[in-house]
């Protein structure tokens, strides 16, 4: 049984994302001077409903899919790391007294987490990780928690398990993307040194927006827009069922017009979103701008989508890509990577654990 967020040193480990659309896994293995290497990817779709908001709604469904994505990758590793969704976290930033031993520091994070936990610890996950020297003086320290309800963890768990996968470690989406991201901001002019930069994951339904200055996240929001509505468009407009809209989207058997009566007014809608999430960001924060925009999400790599941001905005605006500057395995087809890569964030991100020091 996983009982632990966040904690793992032990490779060989494939990066499991399990969204509401589909199952995700990559590995990653060393190459030379430690580096990571793209081994492997693949992507299964999921059917409607099996996933809901965040949760396995359909275990025997979802824990099939597993198991055929993990055919595909075509890899003797069984070691998993997984994530929940963001929402389906408590996190806190809390102070302890420095020097305390094991025992003693997590009694004290316990402590501390019942005033923030709605929730008797016994039907918790909970986690702390030492982030370093508080600012308060050096007495004490910074100390980050995590709880999330038992159920949630123990339904990947048992999905991953179910399908001969052994999970080891269980993230935090956001953590995982901000993972991913590291492999990306070299791409940045000074590595967006003192800059917000806003990592925009356009879902199935939801879109997340994490905002992170150097290595912290310090802005967070979902917006209820995703790629659904790109499908509830095409079944609106052409009389097809969703099954349908999804299997035309893909095979391209859709009428020439489709790009300009669909697609484009989609893009426009998601710049818009993404704008207004902005604005939430800025009249929230003490901050008044954010310097660049990094698009993930099966929904990045619509032509143009990047460009129509970046005129929405006003921010510089790439598509993610964080296997860009990593050595690929000669199996890979690089035109589908590409195409693929900025769905693969999360996955991407909880493979990188392998690497943690």
């Amino acid at each position: 049984m996983l009982g632990r967020l966040f904690k793992l040193k032990s490779p060989p480990l494939i990066g499991l994302d399990i969204s509401a659309s589909s199952v995700k896994m990559v590995e990653l293995v060393a190459a030379m001077r430690g580096e990571p290497c793209l081994q492997s990817y693949a992507i299964e779709p999921l059917p409607k409903d099996a996933v809901l908001d965040g949760n396995i709604a359909n275990l025997d469904v979802t824990t099939e899919v597993i198991r055929r994505c993990y055919k595909r990758l075509g890899t003797r590793t069984r070691n998993v790391a997984m994530a929940l969704p963001t929402a389906a976290v408590i996190t806190k930033k809390i102070n302890c007294a420095a020097g305390l031993n094991d025992e003693e520091l997590q009694e004290a994070v316990e402590a501390e987490a019942i005033q923030y936990i709605p929730f008797a610890l016994d039907e918790v996950n909970l986690d702390y990780q030492v982030l370093g020297p508080a600012a308060e003086g050096p007495e004490m320290v910074e100390v980050l928690l995590a709880a999330s309800r038992k159920e949630k963890v123990e339904d990947r768990i048992a999905a991953a398990e179910g399908a001969g996968l052994i999970g080891l470690l269980m993230d935090v989406e956001a953590y995982a993307m901000q993972a991913a991201f590291s492999l990306i901001r070299p791409r940045l002019p000074a590595q967006a040194r003192d800059q917000n930069v806003a990592i925009v994951d356009i879902g199935s339904n939801t879109t997340h927006i994490s905002v992170i200055r150097g290595d912290e996240s310090i802005y967070s929001r979902e917006q209820a827009f995703g790629g659904n509505q790109l499908n509830q468009d095409i079944q609106r407009l052409y009389g097809l069922s969703l099954d349908e809209a999804e299997s035309a989207k893909k095979s391209g058997g859709l009428p020439v017009s489709y790009f300009s009566e669909v697609v484009e007014p989609f893009m426009e809608n998601a710049a818009v979103e993404i704008q207004r999430a902005l604005q939430f960001f800025v009249s929230s924060t003490e901050y008044n701008r954010v310097e660049h925009i990094v698009l993930a999400g099966g929904c990045a790599t619509l032509p143009g989508l990047e460009t129509v941001v970046a005129n929405q905005t006003r921010v510089a605006t790439l598509v993610a890509n964080p296997f860009a500057k990593m050595q690929i395995s000669s199996k890979m087809q690089l035109k589908r990577l590409l195409a693929d890569s900025p769905a693969l964030m999360i996955a991407c991100g909880l493979a990188m654990r392998r690497f943690d020091a």
